[in-house]
């Protein structure tokens, strides 16, 4: 089966959106938050795996193509914000102070945690852009001496987390407000949890995508301070 795998280009892409749009099924069926239709992607394509024989880096080879995507994806998020731009210009400094907030406590956490936990420099400069893009964090993980593979895995997790329980969250916090519930989203669960602010409304969805791209800016600027504190 391995074999059979490495003669096909696309296989990878294949399975991982055929694994997806189950994905997508299940949560539409179930309307569960807990079934995100990226968790479940990831579990039947490892499954896939590991009935079939397959090694990770065949799949990885016809898959890798998927990411080429991730950039323009990101982009293409603007779409919904300059839809919506009147709210960016009625509200800059409570968006700009909202964001700000949230991505300092992501890196304050994050080197308190590592503190705590006596992880090495490696560790931690992997985990610094774990609550950015993927786009921007793999190579801000690079360049303070992280392992982007790692970041790119923390990312994900990240964001299926956010998305998991965005809507408890928010329920639980009682935040109504829709400019509020997407700069939470978006600062928090990055593209992941954009889709799902999408999905609560287009409001949501436009300051989601605005919170992933100022956050992104903030925490690029702030990593390289936040790598000079002593750890480990």
């Amino acid at each position: 089966m391995n074999e059979l795998f490495q003669t096909s280009l696309f296989f990878g892409v294949f399975i991982s959106i055929f694994a997806y749009w189950i994905g997508m099924l299940i949560r539409e069926k179930f309307k569960s938050p807990l079934l995100n239709p990226m968790l479940i992607a990831v579990v039947l394509v490892i499954a896939f795996l590991l009935i079939t024989g397959t090694s990770y880096e065949t799949y990885n080879n016809s898959a890798k193509y998927l990411s080429y995507l991730i950039t323009p994806t990101t982009v293409s998020l603007a779409i919904p914000l300059y839809r919506r731009l009147s709210i960016l210009k009625k509200n800059p400094t409570a968006i700009i102070l909202s964001l700000a907030s949230g991505v300092v406590s992501c890196l304050v956490s994050i080197y308190v945690l590592c503190l705590l936990m006596k992880c090495n420099f490696e560790v931690y400069a992997t985990l610094i852009p774990k609550s950015i893009t993927t786009a921007i964090g793999i190579d801000l993980s690079t360049e303070l001496g992280g392992n982007a593979s790692l970041t790119a895995t923390a990312i994900c997790i990240t964001g299926l987390t956010g998305t998991i329980f965005a809507d408890i969250i928010l329920k639980l916090f009682r935040i109504t407000h829709p400019v509020a519930m997407g700069l939470a989203i978006g600062c928090s669960a990055h593209a992941l949890g954009t889709t799902h602010a999408m999905e609560l409304g287009e409001i949501q969805g436009a300051l989601s995508s605005l919170a992933i791209v100022i956050s992104g800016l903030m925490t690029v600027i702030l990593a390289p301070f936040f790598a000079s504190l002593p750890i480990g």
